[in-house]
C-alpha cells in the first residue's frame, strides 16, 4: 500500500495533469478556431473587393472573360496565395485568376442554389490542387437571375494547418515543461512538510514515562504543522502534569492509608502482648473502631473521586432551590457548631435556584461548612450568603468563616488532593484527610460549576461555590 506521501504526490500530479490537459486543449481549439477565422475573413476580403469591381461596371455592361492560355498541370500558389474564379448562374466560369492553370474551382448545383438564396458559403476543399484549400462563394447582389454572378475565392490551408501544428508542438512542451516544474515543486514542498512530520514523529517515539518533559522540536513556522506541534506539546504539558498528579495522589494515599494502619497494628499488637482487663480490650477496640471508620471514610472519598474521573458518578442535573439546600445544610451542622461554640448565620437572600444534582450540591456544601467550622475560633460566625449572578449566569453560594485564611503560597494548592495547609498540619486536634475540598471541587466541576478561594477583608476565607443558573 502506497505511503500517504507517495499518495498525496500521485494525487497532486494526477491533478496537474489533467488541469494543464484541458487547458492546452482548450487553448488550442480557441487558436485554431482564430487562425482560421483570420484566413476565411481574408478570403472574404478578396471576395467582396472583386464584387465591388464588379458592381461599378454597371448592370448593362458586359463581363469580360479574360483568356489566358491554359498553363500546364495542376493549378499553384507559387506567385500568388489566392484562387480568383467569377461564375454566372449556370455555373460557366465568366473570368478566373492565371493561377487557376487548367483547374476550375468546385460549383456544383448545391453550391449554386445556397448562392441563389443570396448565401455566402465557407467550404474547405478536399483534394483540390497540391495543398489543402479553402475556398468562399459571394453571390453578387443585383443582378438578375439569369445573370446571376457569384466570386469565389479560395486559399491555401498548408500555412494555417503549419501553424496550427507548431503551436501544439509549442504547447507540448510548455505543458510538459510546465508539468514538471510544478511537479518538481510540489515534491519538494511535500518532502520539505513530510520531513518536518518525520521529526516530529521520531521525536514523539523517544518521549515516554521517563522523559515526559521533553517537548517536540518546533519548526519555528506558525503555519498548519508549528500549530500541530504547539498542540502536541500542549498535549504532553497536560499528560506531564496528569501524571505528576497521579504520582502525588498515589504516594498520598499511600501515606494516608499507611498512618492508620500503622496505629491500628500497634494497638492490636499491644493489646495482644500480655493478657489484660476486659476494659482496656474495649478501650483498644473503641480505637481500632475509629481507625477504621477513619479508613473507611477514606477510601470511600477515594472512591468517589475516581468514579468522578470516570465520568461515571455525575447523576442529572435539576432545578434546585438554593434557599432550601442552604437552610437544609445549616440546620444539619447546627449541633457541631453549637459543639464548637460557633453560630451559623444564613443571611437572608431573594429566591437563587441552580441546574445542579442536589446530591452534589448538598455534598459540596456540607463540606465547605465542615471546614470552616474546623478553622474558626471559638466565639465567632461562620456566614452564609446567597446571591445570583446575572452577568455570567452563575448561582452564587458563599460560605465565610473568622478564621486565621489562607496564606497566599497556598492558594493554588487548596484543591489538591491530600493537601493539608500549615494551620492544619500543625494542628493535631483539627481533624481531616485533606479530600473534603478536592471532592467539593470535583463534584461541582462535574456539573458545570466551580468553588474559588479568597481572603476577606477583615480576616477569614470565603468560599464561592457558583453553580449555572436556573432560568
Amino acid at each position: 500500500m502506497l505511503s500517504f506521501r507517495k499518495r498525496l504526490a500521485l494525487a497532486h500530479v494526477s491533478v496537474i495533469v489533467v488541469v494543464m490537459a484541458i487547458a492546452a486543449f482548450g487553448s488550442y481549439l480557441v487558436f485554431a478556431r482564430n487562425v482560421h477565422r483570420e484566413l476565411d475573413a481574408a478570403l472574404l476580403a478578396l471576395a467582396e473587393t472583386e464584387m465591388g469591381m464588379l458592381l461599378s461596371a454597371g448592370e448593362g455592361d458586359t463581363v469580360i472573360v479574360h483568356e489566358a492560355p491554359p498553363g500546364p498541370g495542376a493549378p499553384s500558389f507559387v506567385r500568388l496565395d489566392r484562387l480568383v474564379q467569377i461564375v454566372d448562374a449556370e455555373g460557366r466560369v465568366l473570368a478566373r485568376s492565371s493561377n487557376l492553370g487548367e483547374a476550375q474551382l468546385p460549383i456544383p448545383p448545391a453550391l449554386r442554389e445556397r448562392l441563389a438564396a443570396g448565401e455566402t458559403v465557407f467550404e474547405t476543399l478536399d483534394g483540390f490542387g497540391e495543398e489543402p484549400t479553402r475556398m468562399v462563394s459571394v453571390p453578387v447582389p443585383g443582378r438578375g437571375a439569369s445573370s446571376l454572378l457569384a466570386v469565389q475565392v479560395a486559399g491555401s490551408l498548408d500555412d494555417v494547418n503549419r501553424t496550427v501544428a507548431m503551436a501544439s508542438v509549442l504547447f507540448l512542451i510548455l505543458g510538459g515543461a510546465l508539468l514538471l516544474a510544478l511537479g518538481a515543486a510540489g515534491a519538494l514542498i511535500t518532502r520539505r512538510a513530510f520531513g518536518a512530520i518525520d521529526d516530529v514523529v521520531q521525536q514523539a517515539h523517544r518521549i515516554g514515562d521517563a522523559n515526559l518533559g521533553e517537548r517536540l522540536p518546533h519548526p519555528g513556522t506558525n503555519d498548519e504543522i508549528g500549530r500541530l506541534v504547539d498542540t502536541l506539546n500542549a498535549m504532553l504539558a497536560r499528560i506531564e502534569q496528569g501524571m505528576e498528579a497521579q504520582r502525588r495522589f498515589t504516594a498520598d494515599a499511600s501515606h494516608e492509608l499507611r498512618s492508620p494502619l500503622s496505629r491500628l497494628r500497634t494497638e492490636l499488637e499491644l493489646a495482644l502482648r500480655r493478657p489484660r482487663e476486659p476494659v482496656a480490650y474495649v478501650e483498644t477496640l473503641h480505637s481500632s473502631l475509629e481507625e477504621v471508620e477513619s479508613l473507611t471514610l477514606l477510601v470511600e472519598e477515594l472512591l468517589v473521586l475516581a468514579r468522578l474521573d470516570a465520568g461515571q458518578e455525575r447523576d442529572a442535573a435539576e432545578t434546585v432551590s438554593l434557599n432550601v439546600l442552604a437552610e437544609e445544610a445549616v440546620r444539619r451542622l447546627e449541633p457541631m457548631a453549637r459543639e464548637r461554640r460557633l453560630e451559623i448565620s444564613l443571611e437572608p437572600a431573594p429566591p437563587v435556584a441552580a441546574r445542579v444534582a442536589r446530591g452534589a450540591a448538598s455534598l459540596a456544601l456540607a463540606n465547605l461548612l465542615d471546614n470552616a467550622l474546623k478553622f474558626s475560633p471559638a466565639g465567632t460566625t461562620v456566614r452564609v450568603s446567597l446571591r445570583a449572578d446575572v452577568e455570567v449566569n452563575e448561582a452564587v453560594i458563599s460560605v465565610a468563616d473568622s478564621g486565621p485564611g489562607i496564606r497566599g503560597d497556598e492558594l493554588p494548592h487548596l484543591f489538591e488532593r491530600f493537601y493539608r495547609g500549615a494551620t492544619a498540619r500543625s494542628d493535631e486536634k483539627t481533624p481531616g484527610l485533606g479530600l473534603g475540598l478536592a471532592l467539593s471541587q470535583a463534584v461541582v466541576h462535574a456539573h458545570g460549576g466551580r468553588i474559588e478561594a479568597a481572603n476577606e477583608a477583615g480576616g477569614g476565607a470565603r468560599f464561592d461555590m457558583r453553580l449555572p443558573l436556573a432560568r
